[in-house]
């Protein structure tokens, strides 16, 4: 009898890459169903296991929504295709500002395994004002004290940017790109999506908070920093695990994400 070959044999992977392309697929898909795209020019990335700090990154010009394990690029730390025997050089795999941001991450973070940049229009309405994300709701409240932010320094196409912009992460797992959009990283795909989500969230609420001309209220220091220590009790990546099942099943049906 024969015995189909799997999916990551097929690409002449390991199972433990196969994962990692599925999660990166799956992330890509919630990306296009939130609404959280900007066409072709926004990128999520994984690092790929192993001690040769490759990592994937999507294929140019594929769509978030139609994202599949197999159209993911594995490119080095220095934006070369890896395993890409059909590619002659004749076309561009991978967007270079999408090499830049992503790399200089993933280069600088051991515990970042994945990093999701968007260009969301709330996101960027926040990255353009001058006091950044408020402290006016629960979900902003996660990042009290623990966001980042890095000035805008034209379309990501320079590689010195990667130093300049690591050192503004820092530690943290989210990032306010001024007059660009956001940045958020996770060891877990699960954690990642966490990080967008809530991000996202509090953006939104804050823009639509400002638009009604009413004066906002801001809760005192130490609520904040309550807050925000509560959101980073223990459990948490328990709690991510569920959610993380739960928004799978938002992308199940049509051409499956893990092809």
């Amino acid at each position: 009898m024969n015995v189909a070959a799997s999916p990551a044999a097929l690409r002449n992977c390991s199972d433990a890459e196969w994962q990692v392309r599925c999660d990166l697929a799956a992330l890509y898909r919630l990306c296009g169903h939130h609404k959280w795209t900007d066409w072709i020019f926004t990128h999520i990335s994984a690092r790929v296991p192993g001690p040769e700090h490759h990592f994937l990154l999507n294929r140019y010009g594929v769509m978030h929504d139609e994202m599949r394990a197999s159209d993911l690029v594995k490119i080095d730390i220095d934006g070369n295709p890896v395993d890409e025997p059909n590619w002659d050089g004749s076309s561009e795999l991978v967007n270079k500002a999408g090499f830049v941001i992503h790399s200089a991450v993933h280069a600088a973070r051991d515990d970042a395994h994945f990093v999701i940049h968007t260009h969301t229009r709330d996101g960027i309405a926040v990255s353009a004002q001058k006091d950044g994300l408020l402290p006016i709701s629960q979900h902003a409240m996660k990042y009290y004290g623990h966001l980042a932010y890095h000035g805008y320094e034209g379309i990501a196409l320079d590689e010195d940017e990667r130093v300049r912009l690591v050192a503004d992460l820092g530690h943290h797992n989210a990032m306010i790109l001024r007059n660009h959009g956001i940045l958020v990283c996770g060891p877990t795909a699960a954690h990642a999506y966490d990080e967008l989500y809530t991000l996202e969230r509090a953006c939104s609420a804050q823009i639509a908070a400002m638009s009604g001309g009413a004066e906002l209220v801001f809760p005192p220091q130490e609520v904040c920093e309550r807050a925000a220590a509560q959101f980073r009790r223990p459990g948490g990546e328990h709690v991510r695990a569920i959610a993380w099942a739960a928004a799978l099943r938002l992308i199940e049906g049509g051409t499956d994400y893990r092809s």
